[in-house]
């Protein structure tokens, strides 16, 4: 058997563990006795990792309205599935959120809501006979929007025509108390990710027109951003932040000056570019960017109740 080489622990060098830096502390805990009388749900974030992140997005939040700074909320459709629409209307209505962007998505399952009061098909099983996406309400409805409006962008036409056909639901709608409030909402499709492009009514030419001019709007907003407004990024993972990125370098392009700001991404699991075109290359030249990672239907309202108590 060989005999190898042992370390001789013996000579190791200690030192007082008063002499130590450390990076946690019982006074960043979890302030239990305190919520029991307070109910503020504050007081149990304790002052450590992404629980610190979202307290400074709250503040950041809040600071940029009162600064009259813009806000834009860029969002996937899952914002609008997991029930979380009315909170991001009554943002907007607070005066809050100054910009919504969509995704393709976003306006299929908006305009359902506000039609039905309902969304969200059985993808699993419509698939399998060819149904998945085949409802004619939904194409319809969006074609005739998209037509109507001439001088609109795509998500301007889709908020309008819910409110002048008096949908049941049209308060539940993003994009038509964004028409009602003359909030910006634009809208990104890519052809082909959306049911509304396999019907036979279906006019790619006009969806492309209609995004195109959003996605003007869109470059035209950031410039709000400048000095310290804030951009969340919630669950889009390819389309949104490649429209960012691209909007940004636009925007700067052409004489804008959209630095010092924060960007926040939000989703349910981590991508690779809202992690690059959200939250790190926009701020290189000033801001910071945040990354939070969880299911839409507790973060946001957990933001919501952040953003009452900022300030």
């Amino acid at each position: 058997m060989a005999d190898f080489e042992r370390a001789d622990f013996s000579k190791i060098k200690n030192y007082p563990i008063s002499e130590r830096t450390n990076k946690v502390s019982v006074n960043e805990f979890a302030l239990v006795d305190k919520y029991k009388s307070s109910k503020n749900i504050l007081d149990l974030l304790p002052a450590q990792l992404k629980a610190i992140d979202l307290k400074e997005i709250a503040l950041r939040f809040h600071e940029a309205r009162e600064k009259g700074r813009g806000v834009i909320v860029a969002m996937g459709a899952h914002v609008i599935k997991t029930g979380c629409s009315p909170i991001i209307i009554d943002w907007m209505k607070q005066g809050r959120i100054t910009g919504i962007a969509m995704n393709g998505a976003g306006p299929v399952h908006d305009l359902e809501i506000a039609m039905i009061g309902e969304t969200s098909e059985d993808v699993e099983e419509e698939v399998k006979s060819g149904r998945f996406g085949m409802v004619e309400e939904t194409a319809s409805e969006t074609m005739k929007a998209l037509k109507k409006y001439p001088g609109y962008g795509f998500g301007q036409s889709i908020g309008q025509w819910i409110l002048d056909s008096e949908m049941d639901w049209a308060d539940e709608s993003i994009l038509a108390n964004a028409a009602r409030l003359g909030i910006p909402a634009t809208v990104h499709a890519a052809i082909g990710c959306e049911i509304t492009h396999i019907h036979p009514e279906s006019d790619g030419a006009l969806i492309g027109e209609k995004s195109f001019e959003d996605f003007k709007i869109f470059t035209a907003q950031l410039k709000t951003l400048n000095d310290g407004g804030i951009y969340f990024n919630i669950g889009s993972a390819v389309i949104l932040p490649e429209v960012f990125i691209k909007a940004l370098s636009a925007a700067r392009n052409l004489g804008d000056c959209v630095e010092n700001f924060y960007s926040v991404n939000m989703d349910m699991t981590s991508h690779y570019r809202p992690a690059v075109n959200v939250v790190h290359r926009p701020v290189q030249n000033g801001g910071k960017g945040y990354n939070i990672t969880g299911h839409h239907e507790i973060m946001i309202p957990l933001l919501y109740h952040l953003m009452e108590h900022a300030g």
